[in-house]
């Protein structure tokens, strides 16, 4: 009777109620999620009739095409081919020579020699100069430079496929998330069109009530209201489904049309989920690769620092050659040599020990980007945990309001089939279901979510 009697009010605050519920829907279907621009077309999401996708789909396209992952490797590839070239220096170093000469023969006199009486300073005649020759060079030892800067490099292969490892997680993370968020839209298309068909239910049942003179019709009004409210809310659901699989696309490192079908998946629990910080954290530590980045960067940095230090003492070599010299290709004369080098950069200006000190320098500032790292990971590892705690607890509330909405929407709807009701109870039970729905959809993929950030927070694909 209330709502007969103060209809301005009441229309006002249902309104507001369809606002929150769209307010909830349009929120879900704006989740923002970064991305890559792609600039090629794969083949790994199907393009045939079914245009059906699995999460393991995704994965696999992410783990063929993206990006990140192709600059991963290359990055791996070239500290291969770093480890390589240092140790080149432990092989033997061979040059080949071949020179031609036009030139004169004057005698040049040095101090203490005296100049023959018959010699003659002119520009003319001049004479050909053929030299072939051939060297080659063997370190022997150099007190650990070549060794340590093989180490060094090493290392930081080690490191860069660490990296690689890292970038890996961190991109099926993102096709995770983004394949839920897809699944969420998807889902929320669905309760968009049920609440949609309830509506046009309504609206006939209303429509015979006004006719007969039973309802006012008011209820005809509200209930056009109603069914308009519906629509704009699938069609924002819709949108926000052919968003979400654009988002995918992305995050998987593809380009290509957004007419395929996520298929309905709940990933199982994580084995540990339920243990405690300190033992999530032990595993995160022994298995993070972006942690293990830092343990080959201080190597290589140790290495670097010994074979700078090597630099202070001798280096020791081996040497051969072998030359053809003579002034006609058929008059040339051979010669061949052997020898021992030993260099010693007896002083460089303080050049070596600025070097250790910086090199020093950098590894301290390593150690610190390492308890840095350590710290983020404390914090992914317990804020991943405690999501996974707080949607588990969630998913239960929400089933229990699904249940009791769709109840109160039948009592709702018996109501005001039996003029016990108003419109106005019929379109808040409504309101109220939907509600539930979106908030059940919304706990079931934070859920999946909150999974899938643990599992990259122990650094597991």
């Amino acid at each position: 009777m209330d709502v007969f009697m103060k209809p301005g009010l009441a229309r006002r605050r249902h309104l507001a109620r369809v606002s929150r519920w769209l307010f909830v829907g349009a929120l879900l279907s704006g989740l923002p999620l970064s991305a890559l621009a792609q600039d090629r077309v794969p083949d790994a999401i199907p393009a045939e009739a079914a245009r059906v996708v699995h999460l393991a789909d995704v994965e696999r396209a992410a783990r063929a095409h993206q990006p990140q992952l192709a600059v991963a490797r290359a990055a791996v590839a070239a500290a291969q081919s770093r480890v390589g070239a240092a140790n080149a220096s432990y092989l033997p170093q061979v040059t080949g020579t071949v020179q031609y000469q036009r030139t004169t023969g004057n005698f040049a006199p040095r101090p203490g020699t005296v100049v023959p009486a018959h010699a003659v300073t002119s520009l003319s005649p001049s004479y050909d100069l053929f030299n072939y020759g051939v060297s080659a060079s063997q370190l022997v030892y150099d007190f650990g430079q070549t060794s340590n800067r093989i180490g060094a490099a090493k290392a930081a292969r080690e490191a860069q496929e660490a990296v690689e490892k890292s970038t890996d997680v961190q991109v099926v993370f993102a096709v995770r998330r983004a394949y839920f968020q897809a699944l969420a839209q998807k889902a929320l298309v669905g309760v968009a069109q049920e609440t949609l068909d309830n509506q046009h239910k309504h609206l006939a049942q209303i429509e015979g009530f006004v006719r007969a003179g039973v309802r006012p019709e008011i209820d005809l009004v509200q209930a056009h209201t109603s069914i308009s409210n519906a629509e704009v809310a699938l069609i924002t659901a819709r949108n926000g489904y052919d968003g979400g699989k654009v988002l995918l696309n992305q995050a998987a490192g593809v380009v290509g049309a957004t007419d395929f079908d996520v298929v309905d998946e709940d990933p199982p629990a994580v084995e540990d989920e339920d243990q405690p910080l300190q033992t999530l954290l032990g595993k995160a530590l022994a298995s993070r690769p972006d942690l293990a980045v830092y343990d080959r960067q201080q190597q290589q940095q140790e290495q670097t620092i010994g074979s700078i230090r090597g630099a202070l003492w001798p280096t020791v070599s081996v040497t051969a050659g072998a030359t053809e010299v003579g002034t006609s290709l058929g008059g040339t004369v051979p010669n061949w040599n052997i020898g021992a080098l030993l260099g010693w950069p007896i002083f460089q200006g303080g050049l070596t020990q600025a070097q250790v000190a910086e090199a020093e320098a950098n590894l301290q500032g390593i150690h610190g980007q390492r308890a840095l790292a350590v710290l983020q990971i404390q914090s992914d590892v317990e804020q991943a945990r405690l999501a996974v705690v707080a949607t588990k607890a969630t998913m239960g509330s929400a089933q229990a309001a699904v249940g009791s909405a769709r109840e109160q929407l039948r009592l709702a709807e018996a109501r005001y089939a039996a003029g016990l009701g108003g419109i106005l109870e019929l379109s808040d039970a409504q309101l109220a279901y939907s509600g539930a729905a979106v908030q059940l959809i919304q706990a079931r993929y934070n859920r999946a979510t909150a999974r899938a950030q643990l599992l990259a927070a122990l650094g597991r694909p």
